[in-house]
């Protein structure tokens, strides 16, 4: 009954559903092949345990004893020994092979209601995040930080699921992760005290101050004692004390971009091809560790909001560009580092039993020393020269600290030989793990790496005496998965009858090339295998003394990883400035583009794409865009909101000049495509997107909408976006508003902060037929759309009668008459308007201008006289009027 289970929970590493956040960069430092040993030996044991503990599952917990670690696991999901998942079938058909974070979410009850607490742990990094925050009855916060988070499993409390009947947030969560696997735990395993506790024993000394952060926070706390006591079972090992990074991140600290905007604009995933590049992420991602690419990643996904800390990482790239030595330099020795993240995971972890694998754990010091020995050169890099920025004056003040890096080398050097070091090759690796520890240090290990060497030196002998036996070039080639085994190469040269001797076996064929072995061979290979696996076992022995001196100085692990990632990010970012033609945003309260350029299309494009410039103020914050169809509208909007985000996670921006204000909310309604997995049509998708918008828009937000309305009548249509606009225009939101909706633009006469632009569009006629054609600009200029019937043009290429296009044109241009006959503007309402953009224009001078006396004197000479032809119009309106 348990077993089935248990393997459900395993399984879900492989097999959670791919989410439009994308899946966590994958490993490239060759960590993968042995980093999954614990998770792999402890899998097998629980599974083991659960099916001899299972009849005694109702037992609580006990400790000290293997039967009470039994009876512990059995009794830890659902005392009664149920479990069940909210589903493991993945509904894109893809699985996310990169998941790796287990959380856990629980919510206050009762009057406690909506206060959110939050642990999640990723696998192959050993921090504990916690957070802890007050979500609107939409949960929006929950659910963006588990998307972003791409869990592998999500644990909650057993009484939210309690009979069926799922609380509002337990339903919401497993509609939104369908592929991923649900486990509910015992409440009581939800235990603030013990949270606590745990955070106190596991809590690195350089960490420690996050204990004063979370000891009031109640719910964050209980949801980390659940998760730490599920991940021991699961894992079958424990965490070494204060070893790990610990860290409170509450939700004010970064933007929040919800999943449907992360996918309308392709942040880290093409909705086309979710392996192409043709992202935000991959056009800004050059970097050269793992470790690098989350970092960036997950500033993508949550952009910051703290303009000091965005100007630090900008000043620092900046110097990276000035200074090209230490561009050049830094990416060069940050390329060799393999993924610290990774390897840290498995050295703080030490397993309730030893049926982890030993040749593991050794490979594991060999990459430990090998990270270490590098730090130097990294170093070096750092020194050659004063640096300005305040980042890399820290993580050189890091780096200088050299007693703690040297301590950990000098003691690793005690037991492991000087010239041993990662190489990827799978058979020089194996020697190197063989005679990774020092001669002299265990007698017995001495003795079994020389039965070793016997055996190899038989191997080698076998293989020449049947060369020269049969008279062909043979060589002793080694793999993986067959160990020794003879190879041939016929160069000008026959077998013998055409075939190989019969004493060869299991052979195998690439052009000229045979791979075979013999029964002598093959024992010798098990014989080999026996030695070794003796030499791995005594080394492994050797090693876990050894692990234990360094743990005590862990922590400066720590302190090289943070400072390799945010490197590798901020090297990555820079890269992407050598490519294009980015320059450095500022921060006020306005956002101003000239000639800003779309940053994924600029990569894509066989052309450079047309750039437009942007600007909005507090002043005029609501931005109505009309055009044709396929004049750039969509491109436009997802511009903006994608130079944005580039701003604040704080990359210099395509344009050339931008100056951003910091949004703490990036919301965009784009698309109107039917969703047949919720049963939605387009026009419940599109209301379901606004109200989300509407509910959790502040004045602070960026706001894109794309089309609204389009699903249902022309009439209907128009009064949701009329309301919804007026609804905005309450906020001082910053708002971009795509519309075919012509009448909408009458807002500009009734407020103020409301201003009209289009996409511009030429009519060319053919000399030859005299046929009309539209030329499409995609530059983007003031006041509304003056094309009144581009729909019908694109319905002339089509194959429609003309009778048919003729009649509509008829009908359209009586209903434009119409329109225009009630079209007036009010003279007193074009003076309040001229006053009002006045005021809010010198407001922002005086906020933001940085201009000289003679400067600020004739810019406020311009602004004069354009408030002067603003009141002259209103004048000839009022004229007009009288006559």
């Amino acid at each position: 009954m348990f077993a089935s289970s248990t393997e459900e929970v395993t399984d879900g590493y492989a097999s959670a559903c791919e989410q439009s956040w994308g899946t966590v960069p994958k490993d490239k430092s060759g960590l993968n092949e042995t980093s999954s040993c614990v998770t792999a030996a402890s899998s097998a044991s629980s599974k083991q345990s659960l099916n001899e503990g299972s009849t005694s599952s109702r037992h609580g917990p006990s400790s000290g004893t293997a039967s009470g670690d039994v009876l512990t696991l059995a009794s830890f999901i659902l005392g009664g020994g149920e479990t069940f998942y909210a589903g493991t079938s993945c509904s894109s058909g893809s699985t996310n092979a990169g998941a790796s974070v287990v959380v856990v979410v629980v919510e206050g009850r009762g009057l406690a209601r909506g206060e959110i607490g939050m642990a999640s742990l990723d696998l192959k990094c050993p921090e504990l995040v916690l957070s802890q925050f007050a979500d609107t009855g939409t949960y929006a916060k929950v659910i963006t930080k588990i998307h972003i988070l791409v869990p592998v499993e999500i644990l909650m409390p057993d009484t939210a699921s309690e009979k069926g009947k799922g609380t509002k947030l337990f339903n919401l969560i497993t509609e939104n992760f369908p592929g991923v696997p649900f486990t509910p735990v015992q409440r009581k395993y939800f235990n603030e005290k013990k949270g606590l506790e745990y955070i106190q024993q596991l809590c690195a000394p350089e960490f420690s101050t996050v204990v004063m952060e979370v000891q009031a926070k109640y719910y964050c706390l209980a949801a980390a004692a659940a998760l730490l006591k599920y991940l021991e079972f699961l894992q079958n090992s424990v965490y070494v004390a204060k070893s790990l990074k610990v860290s409170f991140k509450g939700s004010e600290q970064t933007a929040m971009i919800d999943s449907a905007s992360a996918s309308n604009l392709e942040l880290v995933v093409n909705n086309r091809n979710y392996r192409s590049d043709h992202t935000l992420f991959g056009v800004l991602n050059h970097t050269k560790t793992p470790g690098g690419a989350r970092r960036l990643r997950s500033n993508i996904l949550e952009p910051l909001v703290d303009v000091e800390t965005i100007n630090t990482r900008l000043d620092t790239i900046q110097e990276l560009l000035e200074d090209e030595e230490l561009f050049f330099g830094l990416k060069n020795a940050i390329s060799h580092f393999l993924d610290i993240d990774q390897l840290l995971s498995v050295l703080v972890q030490i397993p309730k039993k030893e049926t982890v694998l030993a040749e593991a754990k050794i490979a594991h010091i060999i990459q430990l020393k090998y990270t270490l020995d590098l730090v130097p050169r990294l170093r070096v890099c750092m020194l050659l020269k004063n640096r300005n920025t305040a980042l890399l004056k820290a993580y050189r003040t890091t780096l200088e600290d050299n007693r703690l890096f040297d301590m950990i080398l000098e003691q690793i050097k005690t037991v492991i030989n000087y010239d041993t070091t990662y190489i990827k090759d799978s058979f020089k690796m194996r020697t190197q793990k063989c005679y990774a520890v020092r001669p002299n240090i265990n007698k017995f290990l001495d003795i079994a790496r020389k039965a070793y060497t016997e055996i190899v030196d038989d191997i080698a002998g076998l293989v020449n005496q049947l060369g020269e036996k049969y008279g062909l070039p043979m060589r002793t080639s080694f793999s993986t998965a067959r160990g020794f085994f003879i190879q041939l190469k016929l160069e000008g040269l026959t077998l013998p009858e055409g075939k190989l001797p019969s004493e060869f076996i299991k052979v195998t064929k690439h052009k000229n090339n045979y791979g075979f072995t013999t029964a002598d061979l093959m024992k010798k290979n098990s014989r080999c295998e026996e030695a070794l696996r003796e030499i791995f076992h005594i080394s492994y022995v050797v090693i876990c003394q050894l692990l234990r001196t360094i743990h005590e100085h862990i922590h400066c692990l720590y302190k090289l990883s943070d400072a390799l990632s945010m490197l590798d990010m901020l090297l990555s970012l820079a890269n992407a400035c050598t490519i294009s033609d980015y320059v450095r945003p500022e921060f006020t309260d306005t956002l101003a583009i000239k000639q800003g350029r779309h940053p994924i299309l600029e990569r894509i494009g066989r052309q450079q794409p047309v750039s437009n410039n942007s600007y909005i103020s507090e002043g005029s914050n609501f931005v109505i865009i009309t055009g044709p169809n396929m004049s750039g509208k969509s491109t436009y909007l997802k511009q903006v909101a994608l130079c944005q985000i580039m701003a604040q996670i704080g990359s210099f921006v395509p344009a050339e000049y931008a100056c951003f204000r910091i949004a703490d909310q990036i919301f965009t309604r784009i698309g109107v495509d039917d969703d047949f997995e919720t049963n939605s049509s387009t026009f419940m998708l599109e209301m379901k997107e606004i109200s989300y918008i509407i509910h959790n828009a502040s004045d602070k937000s960026l706001i894109i909408i794309d089309e609204l309305g389009r699903g249902t009548s022309a009439e209907e249509g128009i009064g949701i976006c009329h309301s919804v606009c007026e609804f905005l225009l309450g906020l001082k939101a910053f708002t971009l508003f795509a519309t075919h909706f012509l009448e909408l633009c009458q807002l500009e006469s009734l407020y103020p902060n409301v201003e009209n632009q289009h996409m511009q569009i030429q009519h060319t006629r053919s000399g030859d037929t005299g046929a009309e054609s539209v030329v499409y600009t995609y530059l983007l200029n003031r006041g509304s759309s003056e094309e009144r019937h581009y729909g019908l043009r694109a319905a002339e290429m089509t194959a429609l009668p003309s009778s048919v296009i003729q009649e509509a044109k008829t009908i359209a241009s009586k209903v434009s008459q119409q329109f225009l006959a009630r079209h007036h503007t009010d003279p007193e309402t074009q003076r309040q308007r001229a006053v009002y953009h006045l005021s809010t224009r010198l407001l922002q001078t005086a906020r933001n201008s940085r201009l000289d006396p003679d400067s600020l004197r004739m810019y406020l000479k311009g602004l004069k006289k354009q408030y002067e032809a603003e009141l002259q119009t209103a004048g000839q309106a009022v004229d007009a009027e009288e006559q």
